[in-house]
């Protein structure tokens, strides 16, 4: 695999498990030493992919690169603020952030019930927030002023096909990823003119550890070697496309929202 990101250090919030563990891994294949991160050292065991954050740490180490395992709630200034320290104290400074953090997980720790506009609970609005635009922030206070200074880096915000249409179950969850949106094409005007990108990956529904424990999967859609489009994507359809826009092939890209969802929001804007 091209080495383009040697050289490079990443972060990528939320990669203890799930797309954050496949994308941490991709930049790790292309030569970038990664920090991964959860909200806590055992967390990647919920859904039975790894025991604890050590073993994705040593699957990416295995590739001949560095690697720092922090954890906290990114919803947290202080937390966050460790994070930053942690892993430029073990890596250096990060060259790529990846907010991959977050989802439709209320203050209980599932999914808010009832979950539509009118009945979400207030507790779950908060943590909602907290977890996934608030997070978003924070993220980027604490790791673009250092690119900023520096005149180069790439931002990678997870937005979500739901993002883009009207949905009537998980409506504060796709509202907040809209404000991931806009607030990602905000930050791209902010830091133009001092080599930093900015961008926003939307993926639609994807065949996760933790999506497939927590709905009714259609199993029309989980074979991903069948012709048409209409299906789950993989977590390295994801992962391929941060790689993409961490990368030197995206440097005239940013402001932007890329929707990796087969064309399931086929729409402008």
């Amino acid at each position: 695999m091209d080495q383009n990101l040697k050289g490079k250090i990443a972060f990528v919030s939320g990669s203890g498990r799930g797309l954050g563990s496949v994308m941490a891994y991709r930049l790790a294949q292309r030569g970038a030493d990664v920090a991964i991160h959860d909200l806590s050292w055992d967390a990647p065991a919920k859904y039975g992919e790894y025991a604890d954050l050590s073993g994705m740490q040593r699957k990416i180490e295995a590739l001949g690169v560095r690697s720092a395992a922090v954890t906290g709630n990114i919803g947290d200034q202080s937390a966050v603020a460790e994070m930053r320290r942690s892993i430029e104290s073990e890596l250096g400074h990060v060259d790529i952030l990846v907010n991959c953090a977050g989802g439709d997980i209320g203050a209980a720790g599932g999914k808010p019930v009832p979950n539509d506009a009118l009945g979400i609970p207030y507790d779950d609005m908060v943590a909602l927030t907290n977890n996934n635009l608030i997070g978003t922030m924070l993220m980027c206070q604490a790791f673009v002023p250092g690119m900023v200074e520096r005149g180069s880096g790439s931002v990678i915000n997870l937005g979500s096909a739901a993002a883009h249409f009207g949905v009537t179950n998980g409506v504060v969850y796709a509202a907040l990823k809209a404000a991931i949106v806009h607030y990602t094409r905000c930050l791209a005007l902010e830091v133009r003119d001092r080599g930093v990108r900015v961008n926003c990956l939307s993926p639609g529904a994807s065949k996760t550890a933790r999506f497939e424990a927590t709905r009714v999967v259609d199993p029309r859609q989980m074979d991903s070697a069948q012709l048409s489009l209409r299906r789950y994507g993989e977590p390295d359809e994801m992962a391929d496309a941060v790689a993409f826009l961490a990368g030197p092939e995206s440097k005239f890209i940013s402001g932007q929202v890329l929707r990796v969802d087969g064309g399931e929001t086929l729409f402008p804007g």
